[in-house]
C-alpha cells in the first residue's frame, strides 16, 4: 500500500501503547482521541477511511473502539499492525483492573471505601440510563415513521426484565425479525451509513492512507487467507480451553469460565451495556460467581479506568477467581489474576478474529439492506435491554432489604442524572463527585 512503510511501526506502538493508558470516556471518547491523533494531527488515515472503517467495525460484535484500532493497526501494518494495535488497547487496563480488583476483594469492608462505591453506585446507574438516551436516540426516529424499531426494544425490555428471557434468544428474535423486515419492510429498517460522511478535503490536503490509496493486497479477500485466519483463531481458542478440560474437567470454573465469555464475545452488539445483561443473568445468577452489588461495583470500576468498558468481565473473572479459589486457597492473587486473564483472552479473541479474517468480507458487504437489517434491530434490541439494566441498577441501589428506600442514593443518582445528560458533564468528574459524596454520607454515619 503506497505510504504505508512511511508509518515506522516503532512510532505506531508507541501510539498504540500510549492509546491504551489514556483512552477514557467510553467508546465515543475513544473513538474522538483516535480521530485526533491519527486524522487530525498524525495524519495518518484520511477522514473518509477513518469512518468506513468505524462504519465496519459498528457492523460487527464486540467493542467497537478496539476493533477500530486493531483495523488501522491491520490496515498499516498487517496482521501483526493489527494484533499490536487491538492488544495495546486493552493490556493496560488489565492490569490495572487486576489491581484494583485485589484492593476490592481484599479491602472492600474497609469503612472509606465502602463509602466510596455507596457513591460510585449510584453514578454507575446514571451512566446507564445515559446510555440508554444515547443509543436510543441515534436509534429509535420518529416512532411514526419507524414504530416497528420502538415496538422490538419494548418488546425486549419486557422480555429481559419480567420474562427472564434468556439474553441470546432475545438477539436471535430480533436478528430474524431484522432479516424479514428488511425484505418485506425496507424502510423500517434502513439505518443508513450510521455515520456522517467524511468532511470535504482542503485542497493539496493529504495523508499517508489517503481516499485514494490503492487497498493493500493483504486487506483484499482471499480464500486462502481466509482459512489460514479462522484455523489459527480455532486453534488459539481450542487449545487453552482443551487444556482447561483436560486437566480440570468440563464443570470446572475456569472452564466454565473459558466457555461463556466465548458465548458473551459474540453477543456484543452495541457495546458492553448491551452484553452486561447476559453476564448478569450467568455470573450473578446462574454460576454465582460474584453477588448482584459486586457486580455494580465491578461496572464502577470499569468506568474509572482506561479501555473499552467490556473490561468489566476481567473483573467478573477475578471476583470469580478469588470466592471459588480456582488455583485453591493458598494462592488467591494468583488464581484470581488467571481466572481474569483468561476470561479477558476469551472476551477479545473474538474481535482479533473479526478483523483480520472477516475485515475484507464484511466490508465489501457494507450497505447491503440484507446485512444491515438484522443489526438496525439488535440495535433497537439494546435500547430496550439497557433500559431493563437500567431499571435493574436503580432498584438495587434505592431499595433496602428490609424494605425502606434509600433517598440518599436515589439523590447521587438523580443528581449524576442531571450531569450527565443536562450538563454534559464527563464521566470521570462525575464518578469522582459522587463517590467523594458517599465517602461523606458514610463518614457521617448515614447511607
Amino acid at each position: 500500500m503506497r505510504g504505508a512503510a512511511t508509518v515506522p511501526f516503532g512510532d505506531a506502538f508507541k501510539f498504540w501503547l500510549r492509546l491504551g493508558f489514556i483512552s477514557f470516556g467510553g467508546p465515543a471518547g475513544q473513538i474522538a482521541i483516535m480521530h485526533r491523533e491519527l486524522v487530525e494531527q498524525r495524519r495518518w488515515i484520511s477522514e473518509q477511511r477513518f469512518l468506513h472503517a468505524l462504519n465496519y467495525c459498528m457492523l460487527l460484535p464486540g467493542p467497537e473502539a478496539q476493533q477500530l484500532a486493531t483495523y488501522i493497526g491491520w490496515l498499516m501494518h498487517r496482521t501483526w499492525g493489527g494484533i499490536v494495535a487491538g492488544a495495546l488497547f486493552v493490556l493496560p487496563s488489565l492490569f490495572i483492573l487486576i489491581g484494583l480488583s485485589w484492593i476490592y476483594a481484599a479491602y472492600g469492608h474497609v469503612t472509606w471505601i465502602a463509602g466510596l462505591f455507596y457513591g460510585i453506585k449510584p453514578a454507575v446507574a446514571a451512566l446507564v440510563l445515559q446510555a440508554v438516551w444515547r443509543i436510543g436516540s441515534r436509534t429509535l426516529k420518529d416512532p411514526r415513521r419507524v414504530p416497528l424499531l420502538w415496538l422490538i426494544a419494548l418488546v425486549s425490555f419486557m422480555a429481559i426484565a419480567w420474562l427472564n428471557v434468556p439474553f441470546p434468544w432475545v438477539v436471535l428474535g430480533a436478528a430474524i425479525a431484522g432479516a424479514a423486515g428488511g425484505r418485506w419492510l425496507p424502510a423500517q429498517f434502513n439505518a443508513g451509513a450510521g455515520h456522517a460522511a467524511a468532511k470535504t478535503k482542503t485542497a493539496g490536503e493529504r495523508f499517508i492512507i489517503d481516499d485514494d490509496t490503492p487497498t493493500p493486497g493483504h486487506a483484499t479477500f482471499s480464500a486462502r487467507r481466509l482459512a489460514a485466519v479462522i484455523a489459527a483463531g480455532a486453534l488459539l481458542w481450542a487449545l487453552p480451553l482443551g487444556a482447561i478440560v483436560a486437566t480440570r474437567g468440563w464443570d470446572d470454573t475456569l472452564a466454565q469460565m473459558g466457555w461463556f465469555f466465548t458465548k458473551a464475545a459474540l453477543l456484543t452488539f452495541g457495546g458492553a451495556y448491551a452484553v452486561l445483561p447476559y453476564v448478569y443473568q450467568g455470573a450473578v445468577e446462574h454460576f454465582q460467581w460474584l453477588t448482584a452489588a459486586q457486580m455494580i461495583d465491578g461496572l464502577a470500576l470499569g468506568e474509572t479506568t482506561p479501555g473499552p468498558l467490556i473490561m468489566v468481565v476481567a473483573f467478573v473473572g477475578f471476583i470469580g477467581g478469588w470466592t471459588q479459589q480456582v488455583l485453591g486457597p493458598d494462592m488467591l492473587f494468583a488464581g484470581a489474576a488467571f481466572a481474569a486473564a483468561l476470561v479477558t483472552w476469551f472476551t477479545f479473541l473474538p474481535s482479533f478474529l473479526f478483523i483480520l479474517a472477516g475485515g475484507p468480507l464484511v466490508e465489501a458487504t457494507h450497505g447491503n439492506l440484507k446485512f444491515t437489517a438484522p443489526l438496525t434491530a439488535i440495535t433497537a434490541v439494546v435500547v430496550g435491554v439497557i433500559a431493563s439494566l437500567a431499571l435493574f441498577f436503580f432498584v438495587h441501589i434505592t431499595w433496602r432489604a428490609n424494605g425502606s428506600i434509600d433517598a440518599i442514593a436515589l439523590v447521587i443518582a438523580a443528581a449524576a442524572a442531571v450531569a450527565l445528560l443536562r450538563w454534559k458533564a464527563g464521566v470521570i468528574p462525575v464518578i469522582v463527585a459522587c463517590a467523594v459524596a458517599g465517602l461523606l454520607v458514610r463518614l457521617a454515619g448515614f447511607g
